[in-house]
Order: C-alpha cells, then sequence, then structure tokens
C-alpha cells in the first residue's frame, strides 16, 4: 500500500496558489472541466446529492453546484475538506466527510445521484485496493460515476521520470491499461458509457462515464 500523505492547513493554501499555475496545467485544469461538463450535460439523476472524493480544495465544486447538485465533500485531509467547504458556500451548501475511502465509506446504499472520483484512481497502486474502492462506490451509487484514471502511455510515463528526477518529487501514480480498468469496472458492476482522454496520446489521464450494471460473477 503506497503512504498516504495528509495535507495539512499550510500544504493546502500552497498546493491551491501553485498547483495550476503554469500554463500547462491550466489547458490541464480547462480540459477536465469542459469533459466533465460534457458528461454533466448528458447525464439524468432524480437525485440531487453528489459524492466529490477526492474533494482536494474543491476545484470541482463550483461546475457540480452550476449544475444543480448537492455536494458531499469527501477527502482525507480534514483541511483539503474545509477549503472545499469555504469555496462552495460561496454559491451554495456543501456538506463535508473526512474520510479514507479505503476503510469504505460511511453513507447508506444508493445515496448519491452522482459519484465523481477525479485523480483518485491512480493512486490506488494494488488491484484489491481499487476493487474495493470501486465496490464502495457502486454500493453508493445510484447509476453514474465520473472518474479519472491513468493509462498505460510510454511518453507520458518517461515525461514523468524527468519530471520527477528534475523536481525530486516522491508522488508516484499507477499506469494500468485499458484492458485491465475494463476488466476490474466490469467485475465490480460498472459498464463504461462514455470515455474521453484528456490529450489523447500525450497525457494518459482518461475520464470516463460509468453506469452501475451487474457485478460480474
Amino acid at each position: 500500500m503506497v503512504k498516504k500523505h495528509v495535507f495539512q492547513s499550510q500544504e493546502v493554501a500552497e498546493y491551491e496558489k501553485k498547483r495550476y499555475r503554469n500554463w500547462d496545467q491550466r489547458l490541464v485544469d480547462r480540459r477536465e472541466k469542459k469533459i466533465l461538463q460534457t458528461y454533466l450535460s448528458k447525464i439524468e439523476s432524480h437525485c440531487p446529492l453528489l459524492l466529490d472524493l477526492p474533494c482536494g480544495y474543491g476545484r470541482f465544486i463550483s461546475l457540480s453546484l452550476t449544475w444543480g447538485y448537492k455536494v458531499v465533500a469527501a477527502d482525507l485531509s480534514p483541511a483539503m475538506v474545509a477549503r472545499a467547504l469555504q469555496r462552495g458556500r460561496v454559491e451554495g451548501v456543501t456538506e463535508g466527510v473526512v474520510l479514507d475511502a479505503l476503510l469504505g465509506l460511511p453513507f447508506k446504499d444508493e445515496s448519491f445521484g452522482l459519484i465523481l472520483a477525479m485523480r483518485f484512481f491512480h493512486h490506488l497502486h494494488q488491484e484489491e485496493e481499487r476493487k474495493m474502492v470501486l465496490h464502495e462506490f457502486w454500493r453508493v451509487a445510484q447509476k453514474d460515476m465520473l472518474l479519472s484514471f491513468y493509462q498505460e502511455n510510454i511518453f507520458h510515463r518517461a515525461q514523468r521520470r524527468l519530471r520527477r528526477w528534475i523536481k525530486r518529487s516522491p508522488t508516484q501514480i499507477k499506469m494500468i491499461s485499458w484492458g485491465k480498468f475494463h476488466r476490474e469496472v466490469s467485475e465490480m458492476g460498472w459498464a463504461v458509457v462514455e470515455k474521453k482522454a484528456l490529450f489523447p496520446g500525450i497525457h494518459s489521464q482518461i475520464i470516463v462515464w460509468l453506469k452501475k450494471s451487474k457485478p460480474e460473477s
């Protein structure tokens, strides 16, 4: 299991200030939000509750509220949840929960009309961890989930190795093949509705629209 880092208040402020400051990361931010906007325009839900996990500092709060959802912002870091709530209260009421998804989700079955799981899956390095989280998402979702993962990409892997060498960053991500991803989500009861690459051939992040089906036996 990869060691978890829990962001403290000062770290959250620094992360929010610097994370999407450079031009390439601003492009990533805009592209992610554009893809999510496209999916949100197609999803029909009778339940307004949206689980944003991990919520981080609330980067997608505004977008979610714009589409009429009541957001439950969840994260391992209390400071991240606090910041997401602060951002959310500018536009609407948002609830926050501090939790470790690998220990299960403290919600009733089918509590959420939509689950948003951005930039989380690639931090789960073991298949059993990914499947456990997928199962919990399946349990608390009514129908839909928007989830991102990192697909095997030689160019992006080389780019990350170079960046880690220059910045001495300890962060490691898990890239998996599309076949492996599809098998894992299918076994946990999710059907792929649509997938969109962030920047095809250059960036390995894929954002997928999943819908509940029956778990494979």
